[in-house]
């Protein structure tokens, strides 16, 4: 039994899914996998080449000992959908995807591992792709409450280019413009995720809850550059106008990715537009990734951005002709260089 799950680039709406905004996000082709079958006993060894780490506990005992325990909280989340295991399994987890570096690696495995449960409970189920996003959500943020969006889990799961709104219900579009090839720029510098993501989040709900005194239907759908902003401080009126900005520049792509045919010139000025905010407004670029993205952008890129959470990770150029130029000048400027395009969700064969 082999499955395996693509890892993602965020196109538009960074840093806004878990606000609930929109995002428009791309499941790419490096793809993590996870094979493996099942044992006599009711152990679970999970063997992990890539960490030089070998994971080992009891279906017995599912109590979790370390932060973001994730390979158990999975196997509850199957649990609490009726999926009965009698006995254990033992595997192995490689992936392609860069680690802790934006592209979505962990929940690539999880896509995984929660497809790989799937397949080997008493009873196997065919859960459909949106169903196997839905419960990683579940088992990585909604078990542990942690700030992150759906954009992860979703577009791993479902593959290509998806449109996902998480207000007032979730939605989810399936968008598959042949945009052609990107170039994923890894720059190998560790990222606070957490930190990051908390920092963002909690300015923006202050913001909010300030200008909410004086427009009280305000929210962060409804959010304009008409409102009077002299509540806010100048910090807080950047980050605000760079929220509206953030979440306009995803409606204009949105406009162009559902044409049979986008204008490419437009999807990667867009995306540069959309680093710019990234950048100087929510302050998550590098040095290192500037130098990335620059040597992109001289190579013949038509855009690109920073993605994750930023503050280290990854970028990514859009990069439809020539994408082995811009992969050498990222790598000339110290990246480690993908070339990759859009690919299916999570699969599996026997």
């Amino acid at each position: 039994m082999e499955i395996t799950t693509p890892g993602r680039i965020c196109l538009f709406g960074e840093h806004s899914d878990y606000l609930g905004l929109p995002i428009i996000a791309m499941a790419i082709s490096l793809r993590a996998k996870i094979s493996g079958h099942k044992r006599t006993d009711n152990q679970v060894i999970i063997h992990q080449p890539d960490i030089n780490e070998t994971e080992t506990f009891s279906l017995e005992d599912l109590r979790y000992t370390k932060s973001r325990d994730y390979f158990k909280s999975c196997i509850k989340t199957c649990q609490n959908e009726g999926l009965i295991f009698s006995s254990g399994f033992e595997c192995e987890v490689s992936s392609q995807i860069p680690i802790r570096a934006g592209a979505s690696s962990s929940s690539a495995i999880n896509v995984s591992w929660i497809h790989f449960l799937s397949k080997m409970a008493d009873n196997p189920i065919e859960w459909t792709q949106e169903k196997i996003g839905e419960l990683t959500y579940q088992a990585e943020s909604t078990e542990f409450n942690e700030p992150g969006g759906m954009m992860d889990q979703y577009t791993t799961a479902m593959g290509h280019i998806i449109h996902l709104e998480s207000e007032p219900n979730i939605s989810i579009q399936s968008l598959n413009p042949k945009l052609g090839s990107f170039v994923l720029g890894d720059s190998d510098q560790p990222k606070d995720t957490m930190g990051i993501l908390k920092r963002l989040n909690d300015s923006r709900v202050e913001i909010l809850n300030t200008l909410r005194t004086k427009n009280p239907t305000i929210n962060i759908h409804t959010m304009n550059n008409d409102i009077n902003l002299s509540d806010l401080n100048n910090e807080q009126r950047k980050m605000y106008k760079g929220t509206v900005q953030n979440r306009n520049l995803l409606q204009k792509a949105l406009v162009e990715l559902e044409k049979n045919k986008p204008n490419y010139e437009l999807i990667g000025t867009l995306l540069t537009e959309l680093h710019v905010v990234l950048r100087d407004i929510f302050d998550i670029s590098t040095p290192k990734i500037e130098s990335m993205l620059d040597a992109a952008m001289n190579a013949g890129a038509l855009g690109g951005k920073i993605t994750g959470s930023g503050g280290g990770g990854c970028m990514f150029a859009y990069a439809p002709d020539h994408p082995e130029k811009v992969a050498e000048a990222i790598e000339q400027a110290g990246g480690k260089a993908y070339i990759v395009y859009s690919d299916d969700g999570t699969r599996y064969k026997k």
